[in-house]
């Protein structure tokens, strides 16, 4: 009998000896740096942008951003002024247009007395790479002129500006107003 128990015993303690071991070595295997919660639907977690990618979003809606204001402060009395301001920003095609409608605008602007002021109160990237963009922003301000009187009328613009990189600075290349 004192060999069928030392038999017995000898299982036991393989047995927890086993059990032991396989329960280590879970906790070893298992022991990764997987998240800690549950995925929620319609959420994606997104990897974090390089340096280089971060400064390139930055220079993008800072450009964009001074543009629009360029675009949207204008005034009868300082035309040239808010004109040259628009310009500095532009490129291409939109430099083009823009320049050849200054005579009129500025004419526009004097015979009614308009002041514009406004800001950009929201900007995004739509798209981006290394050499150009699309952004949209969302300005508010108003227009005093010679039908609004004493009292400036409130006006909204939402604008999409197409950008391109050149010499180091992201230029204007096309604006529309968006519905």
């Amino acid at each position: 009998m004192n060999r069928v128990v030392l038999n017995v015993s000898l299982y036991v303690v393989v047995m927890v000896a086993a059990a032991l071991l396989v329960v280590a070595a879970v906790r070893v295997l298992d022991d990764d740096s997987g998240p800690a919660t549950l995925p929620v639907k319609g959420v994606a977690e997104l990897d974090e942008a390089s340096a280089t990618e971060q400064q390139r979003y930055t220079d993008i809606l800072a450009s964009a951003s001074k543009e629009a204001t360029a675009f949207v402060n204008i005034r009868y009395d300082t035309a040239q002024e808010s004109i040259d301001a628009v310009m500095a920003g532009a490129t291409g095609d939109f430099r083009d247009q823009y320049a050849q409608a200054t005579d009129a605008l500025i004419t526009l602007l004097q015979d009614n007395k308009s002041i514009r002021t406004g800001e950009v109160i929201w900007a995004g990237v739509v798209a981006q790479d290394p050499d150009s963009a699309t952004v949209i922003l969302a300005t508010t301000g108003t227009v005093q002129n010679n039908q609004t009187g004493a009292n400036p009328k409130a006006e909204n613009y939402r604008i999409q500006m197409d950008l391109v990189s050149e010499k180091g600075r992201w230029l204007t290349s096309d604006l529309q107003f968006v519905p």
